[in-house]
């Protein structure tokens, strides 16, 4: 196997650009086209039309971008209906190359991070990711299991440092002698970034660093100089494409050290033909971004 951050760096030195696209299957707005009976949570349709629309997605993203962003928690709603549905659409995006940065936010203590963590990272697992989001904020103990697990399966962690909501700061942002919390937990990543180390200089243990807060993510670089980062804030929610690469730092062919999520203004664009609005609205992100990081 080769390291996650390998694995992510060499295709998108390859693509020109770093968008991921995240899976966030917001029910109200799946395309007329692949909706089916009530669209409730609790209609045995839902989940089958949840998974034609992705299925299609897969097919359409395919060679066009590295990695996908599931995030669980759209999929959980669904229940057991919807977590077979991912389990399936993890499984097509590995036969169609793409990586799977599982959004699951995960933290906990003890056995019960160990269970979390062979769920996504173990060998027979059925939602087994290429990477996954982790909380660390109930202490550094916390990310052990992950960080064993994630490193026998070659895989990588984006834990969340400084996300892009509007409260981020209520906690993150708290100043602890002379600095924020947040720069706080990018150190003590920084200096563990070796566990998960490649051969291209990136580590596979990175963050999470909004994009709305492009600041924050040049001082987290300077804590965490071998991280990848995983950058949520680009698109719908505002933040340009300049903006996200921030924490970026200068390789072979450009600007290049993480993955910038698009999700709602990829999946659900304006325009009666979804199929055309959709193909516009992914060239428009990756042109922006591979011009930014050019």
């Amino acid at each position: 196997m080769v390291a996650f951050a390998d694995r992510l760096i060499l295709r998108q030195r390859e693509l020109g650009h770093p968008l991921c696209v995240g899976f966030d299957p917001h029910l109200d707005r799946i395309p007329d086209a692949f909706r089916a009976g009530t669209m409730a949570p609790s209609d045995p349709a839902t989940a089958d039309a949840v998974e034609r629309f992705f299925t299609e997605v897969i097919v359409r993203l395919a060679g066009r971008v590295a990695a996908v962003k599931p995030q669980i928690a759209f999929f959980e709603q669904l229940g057991w209906r919807g977590l077979r549905t991912l389990e399936r659409l993890v499984q097509r995006c590995r036969e169609n190359e793409l990586l799977v940065v599982l959004d699951a936010k995960r933290g906990d203590i003890g056995s019960t991070a160990a269970g979390y963590a062979r769920a996504f990272f173990g060998e027979m697992a059925p939602l087994r990711a290429d990477a996954l989001t982790v909380n660390a904020y109930l202490g550094l103990d916390t990310l052990e299991p992950f960080m064993e697990a994630a490193g026998q399966a070659d895989g990588g962690l984006f834990v969340l440092v400084k996300t892009s909501n509007p409260g981020s700061g209520d906690l993150q942002g708290l100043t602890v002698g002379e600095r924020p919390v947040y720069l706080h937990l990018a150190s003590a990543l920084g200096a563990r970034a070796q566990h998960l180390a490649g051969e291209t200089g990136f580590s596979g243990l990175g963050a999470v660093v909004g994009a709305t807060y492009p600041d924050d993510a040049r001082r987290v670089r300077e804590a965490m100089p071998e991280a990848l980062v995983l950058v949520p804030g680009y698109g719908a929610q505002g933040a340009s494409a300049a903006q996200a690469v921030a924490g970026f730092v200068r390789g072979p062919n450009g600007l290049e050290g993480g993955l910038v999520n698009a999700s709602r203004s990829i999946l659900f664009p304006a325009g009666s033909d979804w199929g055309s609005a959709f193909h516009a609205a992914l060239e428009q992100a990756t042109e922006e971004l591979g011009a930014a990081v050019a």
